[in-house]
């Protein structure tokens, strides 16, 4: 190898010389840095660790902040974390990459904890060749546009400006590919919810975006503006959700682009906080009155979705159903679960108000038997079930369908950063910073929303195989048990006796 020449021996020396100076320059400003830091901590008074500890106090909220990163991927075991544990995200993340899904060497599920749930196995599961496709439901026979379909597991509520346009546009065309509906939410129709050609489920929240008037009125001629697009299938009024009830939605303004306020008919950059109810459903009656408008005037299956609480509430409803008529039902009934998720909720709501999925489901498919309105509506379960076991316990306790809004995030690449309710979604699913969208591909996405869809219908199926039935709608409640106080499982038909005991005949164990 040559020798560097003489000549490049002053260059170099140059060169290191500015270094060395912007090295001292830095930690010049560095120092700097710091005796300002220490005479703004100890002259405030809001922060007492600061105060003591000037300078040195300011790494516990740095400490603090990055700690969620760390228990995340070093620190909490497979089954620790909430609201989603590892284990539960890595089922998702390989059934939306359509990869090898099998575990080796045993499960590291704890099957001892009261409320675990077990399948129980038939000695002569169902053989291949006899098992079945979930088959058709009709939701609203008695509408002038009924909407027929044999999807199991579909895509729940996520607005437009809560989520990204890439998002949508991969939530679309993958539930166009999977054969599943997907739900708009709150925040309207936009041209990517419909790009897809998916089936669509409108919300209708308490803003009332995209069917209301300039007063914020529901508006006849915008309810069949929208139900003129043949792909908008089911109408749903939003009474409340899971992660929130009793509070409206709400968009940070820093969400709300000038085509999301044209959308949603309000201003840009500000916050968009819904009423934390319908201003015209104040009552049984008016809900009642307010879904056979929306239906008649679009000709299109209406339900409603709400999170049970008030036991009453079921009762007086069903009974002034009865008295009105049966046609006069709301043809379909969305229950959500206290632990569901949203893009920004008060901590005392998310946490404390409303009943978990395990006990609201099947308090309204008991309900809904004992008034004799089963048949008649149909029942949809929302609420953290993003897994094969969660959507079969669903279908054991009677459900029609299942909906997920955070198992479709996953599957769009959502890595649990909780930062939903900020601009910094750094998987560009939550966020309207195009350069974090950019990682976020519709077409490939697309293919993983599809994917996720299909490996979730296959797996419940093989839980429904090993219980004996053909498929997974005929899964009853003495299918699963329960792990009670004392290590012993009992069955969740003696937890929760079903109200037409005679259906039981049609499986056995």
């Amino acid at each position: 190898m040559d020798m560097i020449s003489g000549e490049a021996f002053p260059v170099i020396a140059a060169i290191m010389q500015v270094f060395a100076a912007l090295f001292v320059i830095l930690i010049g400003f560095g120092v700097l840095a710091i005796i300002v830091m220490f005479f703004i901590d100890i002259t405030q008074t809001k922060s007492a660790i600061r105060r003591n500890y000037p300078v040195v106090g300011r790494f516990r909220y740095f400490f603090e902040h990055i700690g969620e990163f760390f228990r995340q991927y070093f620190f909490a075991m497979d089954r620790e974390e909430l609201p989603f544990n590892r284990a539960q995200r890595s089922w998702a993340y390989r059934a939306a990459k359509n990869i090898d899904n099998t575990v080796g060497f045993g499960s590291t599920r704890d099957l001892r904890p009261t409320g675990t749930v077990l399948f129980v196995n038939c000695p002569f599961p169902t053989l291949g060749v006899d098992a079945a496709v979930p088959g058709s439901i009709t939701i609203g026979p008695n509408c002038r546009t009924p909407y027929t379909t044999s999807s199991l597991f579909n895509i729940s509520g996520m607005s437009y400006g809560a989520i990204s346009k890439p998002a949508i546009l991969a939530l679309s065309k993958g539930a166009k590919a999977a054969g599943c509906w997907m739900n708009t939410g709150e925040g309207g129709l936009s041209p990517y919810h419909l790009e897809g050609g998916a089936d669509i489920v409108f919300q209708i929240g308490t803003a009332k975006n995209g069917v209301r008037d300039l007063d914020g009125n529901l508006d006849d001629d915008k309810i069949r503006e929208v139900a003129a697009h043949d792909s908008v299938r089911m109408f749903e009024l939003k009474m409340s959700q899971g992660a929130k009830p009793g509070k409206g939605g709400i968009l940070p303004g820093g969400k709300v682009t000038e085509e999301i306020a044209n959308i949603r008919g309000i201003a840009v950059g500000s916050d968009a906080i819904s009423p934390n109810r319908h201003t015209d459903i104040n009552s049984n009656t008016e809900l009642l009155d307010v879904i056979n408008r929306v239906r008649d005037v679009s000709g299109k299956p209406v339900g409603f979705k709400a999170v049970i609480g008030a036991y009453g509430w079921l009762d007086n409803l069903f009974a002034e159903v009865l008295e009105r008529g049966i046609e006069t039902a709301p043809d379909f009934i969305t229950v959500d679960s206290a632990d569901g998720g949203t893009g920004a909720a008060p901590m005392p709501l998310i946490d404390d108000v409303g009943l978990p999925l395990r006990e609201s489901l099947p308090l309204l498919i008991d309900k809904l038997n004992e008034y004799g309105l089963r048949d008649r509506v149909k029942v949809i379960a929302s609420g953290k079930l993003i897994t094969p076991a969660d959507v079969a316990w669903a279908l054991c306790m009677g459900t029609d369908f299942v909906v997920s809004a955070r198992g479709f995030m996953f599957a769009l690449g959502c890595i649990q950063a909780l930062q939903c309710n900020k601009n910094t979604c750094p998987t560009g699913i939550t966020t309207h910073n195009k350069r974090l969208q950019k990682g976020l591909n519709p077409d490939d996405k697309a293919v993983r929303v599809a994917s996720y869809a299909k490996n979730m219908v296959y797996e419940v199926g093989i839980i429904a195989h090993s219980c004996g039935v053909k498929e997974p709608r005929e899964l009853l409640r003495f299918h699963a048990r329960v792990v009670g106080n004392n290590g012993l499982s009992v069955p969740l038909n003696e937890l929760h006796p079903d109200m037409q005991p005679s259906k039981q005949k049609a499986g056995t164990i």
